[in-house]
């Protein structure tokens, strides 16, 4: 986990809290932050996500579907404490806005359903946060549900999960009956009584109370395991204080050695004032964090989270609004002013920020300046992108950006009319710099515009928007897949010459390859390419085998099979020869690119599509038609279970058979069903027996 072993107290930064909420479809994260604003003043009446009047999901598209689809920024304050949240999208098609969200965080909130517990998205969310190093805090919500139940839902954070989980509240009250909480640090009730927004402290209940001296007895333990000056505590007194145990947790979030789980349901608004009085006091300010690092000319250089500072700051998010084009920054250091100008150094071109704006989701409020640990909107940047850095001109520097995953859906899209056609191409190149993970390109054979994306539902909101927002009549064809292809069997010792002789200076390289599939391929895995050299003797000069790696890099472009990009082989460069006068990189790029060709015709290559984890949830009587459906999607089921009342079937399912599902799983469940995929990489495809084609 990211910590910085050097705080400065009398810095106004330390009351800055960078957060995103993450979280599986429908856990209540759009709710979660609706009660943080509207108990922190932010707003005077609580939204909701049913009756499409929350802040963070104000796109159409959005309260349409009761789904958070944009991550949304917004800012509030509580407790001498500015707050800034991103309320992030739990679909998993929708994985990109969250990384490109967590790029940006210094800690972040992790809400979980009380019924369902650890869910297929909470965890890649999950993982996503462990990538960045984000320090975490966890809310089990929704514990007035018939079915909830606290100490499940942890379980299964520390089976999945795999942290350690340190619970620091005990229920008071069950399902419809949950009324508040016992705070296990402070020994104290806190009680929301209906109709009322406000908490109330008071004693344990005296039937609460021996049930709450174990379970805090429970986490002094846990605790002392892993921090050691609670442990020392712990020895001494056999007991570990309030102020040591909080010490202790904050050492221990911000490390991820442990996960502080807090508990409540945000639609009747109880626990959420706990819940921010723990992010304050857990989760790391922007000086927690080590200063970032970027490069310039090549050397990895750190800018502090100073005010003083050099001015850095990163893009994350590009929108486009009805009054211009809006930029989101991450401020990691120095400051900026309006009217100032900045360079972008991706794109080497200096840009003027015009207006700086805190951001409320689809509303704003101008500010003079920003500095250190902000994160705010500017307009001004023309060409600035997602994972862009801007800086000051007097001192670049490059900021690492945001993965943006593979695309792995495919629709076809044109224009109703070509008198719309300019329309909708002004559309998809605005809607591919908005969303970095929408591709758009021509297919070379077909002259088809392609949109490729993250899933069927990403590719539908897109479309969507075109239509909604551009007013553009598009059709769209059925959408397709990318595929790969791999090495079944290589092949050894095959010589490629090329010579080229056409006046002047010709072109000469010989070239031996030996091709063979990776091991991290032989289960239908994208293994990847690697290359090496085994030449002695320096037949071949080491600058003319790096030409030969590039061309055969090139080679993978397009397989045999069907133009597919080719994945999970190893090339080996064994033998060469080169002319005196002929040689050069540029022969030997061709060398190797039309030899890994030929070598691919001559082995045997394997088709590879990808497959996708699905869970599907759906009530009892609607098993058997469940899965007599995945089976003839070609799907394998990996397990189930039941839980509340229903079956939770996992089954891994080519991603191309998931076409339509939604609408089918609905017909055969009346309504009932619901399901989520996780991509999970690829798997060779049926009926694609190794093809042979010989030498000529």
């Amino acid at each position: 986990m990211r910590t910085n072993s050097h705080p400065h107290p009398t810095s106004p930064l330390t009351a800055v809290r960078n957060l995103g909420i993450l979280a599986h479809v429908d856990a209540g994260k759009t709710t979660v932050t609706e009660r943080i604003l509207y108990l922190t003043g932010a707003t005077h009446k609580r939204g909701e996500v049913h009756d499409g009047t929350t802040v963070t999901d104000f796109d159409p598209q959005e309260r349409d579907r009761g789904i958070t689809i944009f991550a949304a920024a917004v800012s509030c304050d509580w407790d001498g404490h500015r707050i800034n949240l991103i309320d992030t999208p739990g679909h998993v098609d929708f994985s990109d806005e969250v990384e490109r969200s967590l790029r940006v965080l210094d800690g972040a909130i992790a809400v979980f359903d009380a019924v369902a517990g650890v869910e297929p998205q909470s965890e890649s969310v999950w993982r996503q946060a462990d990538r960045h190093g984000v320090p975490r805090i966890a809310f089990v919500n929704k514990l007035d549900r018939a079915g909830a139940d606290l100490d499940t839902a942890v379980e299964s954070i520390r089976q999945r999960l795999h942290p350690a989980p340190l619970v620091v509240q005990l229920p008071i009250g069950t399902q419809d009956g949950f009324r508040g909480v016992v705070d296990l640090v402070r020994m104290r009730s806190l009680l929301w009584a209906d109709g009322r927004d406000t908490v109330e402290e008071g004693p344990v209940p005296d039937a609460l109370r021996d049930e709450a001296v174990r379970r805090r007895r429970q986490l002094e333990e846990a605790v002392a395991e892993l921090h050691p000056v609670a442990l020392e505590e712990f020895c001494a007194q056999t007991t570990v204080s309030a102020p040591t145990l909080t010490s202790a947790l904050r050492d221990l979030t911000r490390t991820g050695d442990g996960v502080v789980v807090l508990c409540g349901s945000a639609y009747r608004n109880r626990g959420i004032e706990p819940l921010l009085a723990a992010a304050v006091a857990y989760l790391p300010s922007p000086l927690d964090v080590p200063a970032v690092r970027g490069t310039q000319d090549g050397t990895v250089r750190e800018r502090a989270a100073d005010p003083a500072e050099p001015f850095a700051a990163l893009v994350f998010k590009v929108t486009a609004t009805a009054t211009g084009r809006l930029t989101y920054l991450r401020v990691y250091s120095g400051t900026i002013e309006k009217g100032e100008t900045v360079l972008d150094v991706g794109a080497r071109r200096s840009e003027r920020i015009g207006r700086i704006l805190r951001v409320q989701a689809d509303r704003h409020t101008e500010l003079d300046r920003a500095v250190a640990g902000d994160i705010v909107a500017v307009v001004g940047p023309k060409t600035a992108r997602a994972g862009s850095t801007l800086c000051a001109p007097a001192a670049p520097l490059v900021l690492e950006p945001p993965t943006v995953a593979d695309p792995v859906v495919s629709v076809a899209v044109e224009a109703r009319s070509s008198t719309d056609t300019d329309r909708l191409v002004a559309a998809l190149a605005r809607l591919a710099e908005e969303d970095p993970s929408l591709v758009v390109r021509t297919d070379p054979e077909t002259g088809q515009t392609v949109l490729s994306g993250m899933g069927e539902l990403h590719l539908e909101v897109a479309v969507e928007k075109i239509r909604r927002d551009r007013g553009t009549a598009v059709n769209v064809g059925r959408p397709r897949v990318a595929y790969r292809e791999t090495v079944a069997r290589g092949v050894s010792g095959l010589v490629y010459r090329h010579v080229k002789q056409d006046g002047g200076a010709g072109q000469f390289a010989q070239v031996v390859l030996d091709v063979e599939p990776l091991e991290s391929a032989a289960d239908g895995g994208d293994g990847g390419f690697e290359f090496r050299s085994a030449v002695v003797g320096g037949r071949v000069p080491q600058e003319y085998v790096r030409a030969v790696a590039a061309g055969c890099r090139d080679a993978l472009a397009e397989g045999p099979l069907g133009g597919h990009p080719v994945t999970g082989l190893r090339v080996v460069l064994t033998d060469g020869a080169t002319h005196p006068k002929d040689s050069s990189e540029l022969a030997f790029r061709t060398a190797g690119r039309f030899a890994l060709r030929e070598a691919l015709r001559a082995g045997a290559m394997l088709l590879l599509e990808p497959v996708a984890e699905v869970t599907v949830t759906v009530p009892d009587d609607a098993v058997g038609a469940v899965l007599g459906d995945l089976a003839a999607r070609r799907g394998r089921v990996l397990g189930s279970t039941t839980r509340a009342g229903a079956a939770v079937i996992t089954a891994t399912v080519p991603l191309a058979e998931l076409f339509g599902y939604a609408t089918r799983l609905r017909g055969r469940t009346q309504g009932r069903g619901t399901f989520t995929t996780r991509p999970t990489g690829y798997a060779p495809a049926p009926s694609t027996a190794p093809r042979w084609t010989p030498v000529r």
